[in-house]
């Protein structure tokens, strides 16, 4: 594979789920004037006999990328099979793409990826990878990222919904809030921005049974004004995306899965020094989440 990032990558077992982590990566594709690249990593499973109307015998790669082409018929598809465990394939196909798109529930089966338990080879993708990875949960159709319409409206015409951002403001990062404004400007999505904070614990004088005024009022009020100074010059860059703040007391990673119920794209960060890996909010979002999940690396 050529090292052009121009495209966006899925990993392909043959699975259910793997074909509907297909079937919304050539969508994103297509949003994004991309070339889409289908990957089977591993061993190929054995071919069933040739069937009696003497048509061929169709692969993996082969089966994905017909029904993809007849979906999206624009789509430049391009598929490839390596004998590379799982992981490293999709390590090394990440860095050649601006997208990695994996099912959230691993894979397992008959294909390459066997031996991994359910969801190790995404966690461990998206863990690893030099570029966004893009987990999608099974059962994921084109109308979930959309919102409901009557029974007279295609699903298609129908507004996309919004794009939540899981933003640290104590390390915001260009990488991780470029993404999620470009994927709201794709859509033509609002983009809701939600960070979250537990609030100092409550301090009181024993003596007088006091508590001393301001603490937590103050620190809210910094982050809002931090969140400001954060979004000023995205707002400035992406002028047509409709921006919804919101500042929220309590875990992050509650507060993200809620978003994800109301969102057609959660987008998360991942710090990529040495072992930081996927932090608990992180891998809580991952294995809950009811809508694709976009962990983007960050320094």
């Amino acid at each position: 594979m050529s090292k052009d990032t121009r495209s966006v990558t899925v990993g392909i077992d043959g699975s259910r789920a793997s074909l509907d982590a297909a079937d919304w990566a050539a969508r994103e594709a297509e949003r994004r004037h991309l070339a889409l690249r289908l990957l089977h990593a591993g061993d190929e499973p054995p071919a069933p006999a040739r069937p009696p109307d003497g048509e061929p015998t169709r692969t993996i790669l082969d089966r994905a990328a017909v029904q993809l082409s007849y979906a999206h018929p624009a789509l430049d598809i391009i598929a490839r099979r390596t004998d590379t465990p799982a992981v490293p394939a999709l390590l090394a196909a990440a860095a050649e793409s601006e997208t990695v798109v994996l099912s959230s529930r691993g894979f397992s089966g008959y294909s390459g990826f066997v031996g991994f338990l359910a969801g190790s080879v995404a966690l461990a993708v998206a863990a690893g990878a030099e570029r966004p990875v893009v987990l999608v949960r099974e059962g994921e159709l084109p109308e979930d990222e959309r919102m409901p319409v009557d029974e007279n409206t295609s699903p298609a015409q129908a507004p996309y919904l919004p794009v939540a951002l899981g933003l640290d403001l104590a390390r915001p990062a260009d990488d991780l809030i470029g993404y999620a404004f470009d994927a709201a400007a794709v859509r033509r999505a609002p983009l809701h921005v939600v960070p979250a904070w537990t609030p100092p614990p409550l301090l009181r004088d024993y003596v007088t049974g006091v508590r001393p005024p301001g603490d937590a009022a103050g620190q809210e009020d910094d982050m809002w004004r931090s969140l400001g100074a954060i979004l000023q010059p995205w707002r400035h860059k992406y002028p047509e995306t409709e921006v919804v703040e919101r500042v929220l007391y309590g875990h992050a990673g509650h507060h993200l899965l809620k978003a994800s119920t109301r969102a057609g794209l959660l987008v998360i960060g991942r710090r990529t020094s040495v072992g930081s890996g996927l932090g608990r909010a992180a891998h809580s979002v991952i294995h809950h989440s009811t809508c694709p999940v976009a962990v983007i690396p960050h320094d």
